[in-house]
């Protein structure tokens, strides 16, 4: 097993299953500490990299599309400290977080993980009843029907027309953007019939809009939770079956596994890794080899 833990959160990783746990500092963003603990099959990781900066540097994680509707929902635009995939580490951390993210990556290899599109989620979608607020707006989805209600920021175009209720066979989509520049978040729904919008976010019926916060509350496990319950989009022509991966050979895990046992030495000797997390991953790896 291996696992880091810092301020930000932890992340432990059996081989088959990423947990992760937001930190109980009070500055864990409202996103993460709604979402609370996350796990993540093995199948469902498209990759992780260690990413480093000048005081240390993040961790961060990327799903298969398809696998998590909160991942996709956000495409990207999450950024910390909002997004539960990526880990703040501070600099003395970061010889632990490389060595975290090779033991993912190398089991991954190991096993011959696929890494095109879900057919399904991997991850539980968002429960309902779920709402946020967030400038403009609340938006409160019940698993059948979405309602925005204006705040005292709205616009009197918004406040004149008074809340909108829609049901959830009327939508063919959603959006969500965080707040960048001079440009408003917003959190839109696309409806059935009706051409894409070209008012304003403060305008748009459809839309609850912010200008101050970054990433919107809870506005984003709003919009995945719609998501997650909207009929999958499907290609025309859909690719055909790839051939099943070859499953690893005893040959392959023993190397991976006396690889991983001499990088733990080193890391261990260097004064990467404490006495604790040392022991602890070598007796990962030991048991892995024993069940090879």
């Amino acid at each position: 097993m291996a696992e880091i833990a810092v301020p930000d959160g932890s992340w432990t990783f059996n081989g088959e299953m990423l947990r992760i746990v937001p930190g109980s500092d009070k500055d864990i963003d409202e996103l993460r500490r709604t979402l609370g603990e996350v796990r993540v099959p093995l199948e469902a990781i498209a990759g992780v990299a260690f990413e480093p900066a000048r005081k240390g540097g993040h961790l961060r994680l990327r799903l298969r599309k398809g696998a998590d509707a909160l991942f996709d929902v956000a495409a990207g635009a999450l950024g910390p400290p909002a997004d539960p995939y990526r880990l703040a580490v501070p600099k003395a951390r970061t010889g632990a977080a490389e060595y975290f993210a090779d033991e993912i990556r190398d089991t991954m290899a190991v096993y011959q993980t696929p890494g095109g599109p879900c057919d399904g989620y991997l991850l539980p979608v968002p429960d309902v009843p779920v709402s946020a607020t967030a400038g403009d707006g609340a938006a409160i989805f019940d698993g059948e029907r979405v309602r925005l209600e204006w705040t005292g920021w709205a616009s009197s175009e918004k406040e004149k027309a008074g809340p909108q209720e829609f049901p959830l066979s009327d939508i063919s989509g959603v959006e969500w953007k965080p707040q960048s520049g001079m440009g408003y978040g917003t959190l839109r729904f696309r409806i059935k019939g009706e051409p894409p919008s070209t008012k304003s976010p403060q305008k748009d019926l459809r839309c609850v809009s912010w200008g101050i916060q970054r990433f919107g509350g809870a506005t984003a496990l709003v919009a995945a939770a719609v998501l997650a319950r909207l009929p999958r989009e499907r290609a025309d022509q859909p690719e055909p079956p790839a051939a099943p991966a070859p499953a690893p050979t005893p040959d392959d895990v023993h190397d991976a596994v006396l690889r991983r046992l001499a990088e733990l030495g080193q890391l261990h000797r260097s004064g990467v890794l404490t006495d604790d997390e040392f022991a602890t991953a070598k007796q990962a790896m030991i048991r892995r080899l024993q069940d090879s």
